[in-house]
């Protein structure tokens, strides 16, 4: 499992933010963007931490209801690691590329499997999203902005902002769109200022 700063950091204002890479390219836009808004929240003294959901042992949901009536998912992975990790963190930064008109497999597994989640678990976070994709359409990411929204909504998280981002489609583009890293890095220091 991937996980990079949290542990290495010390801890100033205790806030702690946890950015969730639903891309499978290392240093690609929705990397790029995550980052921003992790250095954002860095900067006005929050731990952070990024977990590269390609590079994590994650199982499909098999949809068996075994959770439902114990409280715990039947399958032993990574994803009690990163539940732990997202229970412990007052903002989540969540991306996801658009890929076929969604969010990325990798994406759409891990939101799956917070049906496993024990109800409650992340009722009161704030979230920041970060789509980017290669279209100049913006509506191209309504789908998956969409999924997103509802996993949110579902379980009680409180979406703090969106990020989307079209026309960026070469890994790295969106190095080019300053006004975009300015917003991404401005979230996550909002983020954290709004619940100091």
């Amino acid at each position: 499992m991937t996980s990079e700063r949290l542990d290495t950091m010390n801890d100033s204002n205790g806030m702690r933010v946890l950015g969730i890479v639903g891309s499978p390219r290392r240093g690609g836009n929705t990397d790029i963007l995550i980052d921003e808004v992790l250095a954002g929240a860095e900067e006005v003294g929050a731990l952070v931490e990024k977990v590269f959901l390609n590079e994590v042992n994650m199982a499909f949901c098999q949809g068996c209801e075994t959770c439902q009536q114990t409280g715990e998912c039947v399958q032993q992975d990574d994803m009690q690691m990163i539940f732990h990790k997202m229970s412990q963190s007052h903002v989540l930064v969540i991306g996801s590329p658009v890929y076929y008109n969604g969010p990325t497999g990798q994406s759409k597994v891990f939101i799956d499997r917070w049906y496993g989640a024990k109800k409650g678990t992340f009722a009161g976070q704030s979230v920041i999203l970060v789509v980017p994709f290669a279209a100049a359409n913006a509506s191209v990411a309504s789908h998956t902005v969409g999924i997103l929204n509802s996993a949110v909504n579902g379980s009680k998280l409180k979406l703090f902002e969106t990020l989307i981002v079209p026309g960026v489609w070469d890994s790295g583009a969106v190095r080019k769109h300053v006004n975009i890293l300015a917003k991404g890095r401005r979230a996550g220091r909002e983020a954290i200022e709004k619940l100091g």
